[in-house]
C-alpha cells in the first residue's frame, strides 16, 4: 500500500503542475489511479482523484487572482452553472453512455489543435468586445455544458474551460487560465459532493495525494507566470494533443488490449 500511495503522489505532483498551467492534469492522474488501484470500482477511483484535483487548483486560482485581473461580477454566476452542471453530469453518468460523446469531443480537440496552431496570435491578447450581457450568457451556456462533461467523464475539463474563455470571450491564455481555474474548482466540489455522500472516495490515498499535487501547482503556477502567453499557448497545444490522443485510445485502440 505503502508504494502504491508513493506512486499516486508522484503522478499526482505532476498532475498538479499540468492543471496550474492549462488544466489537464487528469489525463495522469485518472489513467495511474485505474492502473495502481485496479481492486477499488471506478466511481471510487474518480471519486479520489477530486480531492487531490481541488486541493492543486483551488491553490493555483488563489495565485492567479493575486497577479491577474478576475471580473467577479461575470465569472461567479459562471462557477454556479458550472456546478449545477457537473451535478447533474455525476447524476447522468449511470444513464448516458460516454463512449456515445467521446467521438465527438475528439473531433472538437482536433479542430480545437489544428485552429490554435494556424493562428500563431491566438490567445496572445485580448480580441473580443462583447457586451457584459453577451458575456455573461455565452459563459453561462459553456459553464453548464462543460461542467456536465466533468461530472460525467472529466479528464481535460480545466483545458475546456480554458480554451472556452479563450475562443469564446476573446481572453488571452493567462486571463482564461485564472477564470478556468475558479470553474474547476466549483466542479470538483460538486463532483466531491456526489461521491463523498456515496462513499467513493478513499481517503488514504486522496490526502497524501493532495499534499503532492499543490506542491506540483506551485511550481506550475510559478512558471506559467513568469513564461506569460506564448509559454502558455505551447504548453496548451502539447495538452490538447495529449487529450487527442487518450481519447482515440479509448476510441479506437482500448478493446484491443482489454
Amino acid at each position: 500500500m505503502i508504494q502504491d500511495i508513493l506512486l499516486l503522489c508522484m503522478v499526482s505532483f505532476f498532475a498538479g503542475f499540468i492543471d496550474a498551467i492549462v488544466g489537464g492534469g487528469g489525463l495522469l492522474q485518472t489513467p495511474a489511479m485505474l492502473i495502481i488501484l485496479p481492486q477499488y470500482p471506478v466511481a471510487t477511483l474518480f471519486g479520489t482523484t477530486k480531492i487531490p484535483s481541488v486541493t492543486g487548483t483551488a491553490f493555483a486560482a488563489f495565485k492567479y487572482s493575486r497577479k491577474v485581473d478576475i471580473n467577479w461580477k461575470l465569472l461567479c454566476p459562471i462557477i454556479v452553472t458550472a456546478f449545477t452542471g457537473a451535478l447533474l453530469g455525476a447524476y447522468c453518468i449511470t444513464l448516458i453512455r460516454s463512449d456515445v460523446i467521446k467521438p465527438v469531443i475528439l473531433a472538437l480537440l482536433i479542430g480545437i489543435a489544428i485552429y490554435t496552431y494556424s493562428r500563431k496570435h491566438f490567445g496572445l491578447h485580448q480580441e473580443m468586445s462583447l457586451s457584459f450581457a453577451k458575456q455573461l450568457l455565452i459563459g453561462l451556456a459553456f459553464g453548464f455544458a462543460i461542467g456536465f462533461y466533468d461530472g460525467l467523464i472529466g479528464p481535460g475539463t480545466g483545458t475546456f474551460f480554458m480554451l472556452a474563455f479563450v475562443s469564446l470571450l476573446g481572453k488571452d491564455f493567462l486571463n482564461s487560465s485564472a477564470n478556468a481555474k475558479y470553474l474547476n474548482v466549483g466542479t470538483n466540489i460538486a463532483a466531491i459532493i456526489y461521491f463523498a455522500q456515496s462513499g467513493h472516495i478513499l481517503y488514504e490515498f486522496a490526502i497524501p495525494m493532495a499534499v503532492f499535487n499543490l506542491c506540483g501547482s506551485f511550481l506550475g503556477i510559478k512558471l506559467a507566470l513568469l513564461k506569460g502567453n506564448k509559454f502558455i499557448r505551447i504548453f496548451f497545444l502539447i495538452v490538447v494533443s495529449a487529450t487527442i490522443l487518450r481519447f482515440a485510445w479509448d476510441i479506437f485502440f482500448k478493446q484491443m488490449f482489454i
